[in-house]
């Protein structure tokens, strides 16, 4: 019953940055972790980052690590991935979600309530 909107996609040179927004509406998850997948066309939906409910632990895949910055704001019901130094390779749709239980923060199994996703697509 929670819906999930990702936005803030879009073009940019290599080098650039995007700051993708992931807002909850419906219903709000409460002390739980959320994160963020993404997907190139072929490819299996890839974990990004995550951030626990307090914001004090974040993960992140060794790709990204250094160049993006998730964030929270609870109050607002919205999560956000800050995403600097961007490569070619970061082309792909980015969705974010809420994971259910306790499972492995960077498994796709352990989220839930997928988005629709936001395009992102960075040029040579």
């Amino acid at each position: 019953q929670v819906q999930l909107v990702e936005s803030g996609g879009g073009l940019a040179q290599a080098g650039g940055s995007l700051r993708l927004s992931c807002a909850a509406s419906g219903r709000t998850f409460s002390g739980v972790l959320m994160g963020w997948f993404r997907q190139a066309p072929g490819q299996e939906r890839e974990f990004i980052a995550a951030i626990s409910w307090s914001g004090a632990t974040t993960y992140y895949s060794d790709s990204v690590k250094g160049r993006f910055t998730i964030t929270r704001d609870n109050a607002k019901n919205t999560v956000y991935l800050q995403m600097g130094s961007l490569k070619p390779e970061d082309t792909a749709v980015y969705y974010c979600s809420a994971r259910v239980g306790t499972g492995s923060p960077y498994l796709q199994h352990s989220y839930t309530n997928w988005g629709q996703g936001t395009q992102v697509t960075v040029s040579s």
